[in-house]
């Protein structure tokens, strides 16, 4: 397998990111797609049609590894937690491996740009990295000593389906998440979730961006919205700090590249952290929003 070029597809909730790396892990290509929404067989057509793109070229076939915004339950190798909902409850594992005639490797997408970013990206020469990907949802993984911590159940480092840490009594009973249950972390700091509480209080529907940006400029209603979102984000890492205590933080997704979080948050998250002293790795992605693809490809060693 090592002198294979490696496919890696990141499947999102609103696009599908692919790569092709050589044998030395250098960039082929790369290729973004919109994402079928509710339509399962779409997808697989959709990846198969992606990845036999991506080979055309080449002599022999890849290494395929993906990244879904769910897992496969070890129990019953159906997707089980996928904010795609159309995924859930499904053997995507099993049918793409027909779909593409050869073995694959699927795991979570947060677990893939946690992998990507603890090898060779922002976490490199860290132990303990946890990365986070804050999105259309809101997901995490855990890398120790340059190894996946996924746990029996396919869960390990998701921290948003935990409720709000610390909540103040107007997050009580607030938001009812797509899982079921209410007031899920996902639903406070995920770019739908920051979207939707500005909806809520001003009335006025501005994607995350650009509540980031009017913030910037000193634009009060979005100020203030942010200043929430910052507090939200800020207690709830603070309780995965008190958790693994990682050596570093990688935060990835669409709201990564807003400078105020990296600014900001380390002292909103101080008074929350149960320790003397709290000297945060609060770090951006090497490899930005490509981190996810590159680690489905990092599956295969």
């Amino acid at each position: 397998m090592a002198d294979r070029h490696k496919i890696g597809i990141d499947v999102g909730g609103t696009k599908i990111a692919a790569i092709l790396l050589n044998s030395g892990g250098e960039v082929i290509v790369e290729k973004r797609i919109a994402s079928p929404r509710n339509n399962y067989q779409k997808t697989i057509q959709t990846i198969r049609d992606l990845i036999t793109e991506l080979e055309d070229n080449l002599l022999r076939r890849s290494s395929v590894g993906i990244g879904i915004p769910g897992s496969i339950s070890p129990h019953t190798g159906l997707v089980q937690n996928a904010n795609s909902t159309w995924l859930n409850g499904r053997p995507l594992a099993d049918d793409l491996s027909k779909a593409l005639d050869r073995n694959i490797k699927i795991e979570n997408d947060a677990n893939c740009f946690a992998l990507s970013e603890a090898l060779e990206g922002a976490g490199r020469g860290h132990r303990m990295v946890f990365g986070v990907i804050l999105g259309t949802g809101c997901g995490g993984g855990l890398v120790f000593d340059k190894k996946l911590i996924t746990g029996p159940h396919a869960i390990g480092g998701e921290w948003g389906h935990n409720p709000l840490p610390w909540p103040g009594h107007e997050e009580l009973g607030a938001v009812e998440c797509w899982c079921g249950k209410t007031d899920c972390i996902e639903c406070w700091v995920s770019g739908t979730g920051l979207t939707a509480d500005h909806l809520r209080l001003t009335n006025k529907n501005l994607g995350a961006k650009d509540i980031a940006a009017q913030a910037q400029d000193g634009h009060k209603p979005a100020l203030d919205t942010f200043n929430r979102f910052l507090s939200r984000l800020a207690r709830s890492l603070a309780q995965m700090v008190n958790i693994i205590d990682p050596d570093a933080i990688i935060l990835g997704g669409g709201l990564s590249n807003i400078d105020m979080i990296y600014t900001q948050l380390p002292q909103i998250m101080q008074p929350y952290i149960f320790a003397d002293h709290f000297k945060p790795r609060l770090l951006k992605p090497k490899f930005g929003d490509a981190s996810g693809a590159r680690g489905a490809a990092h599956l295969w060693p």
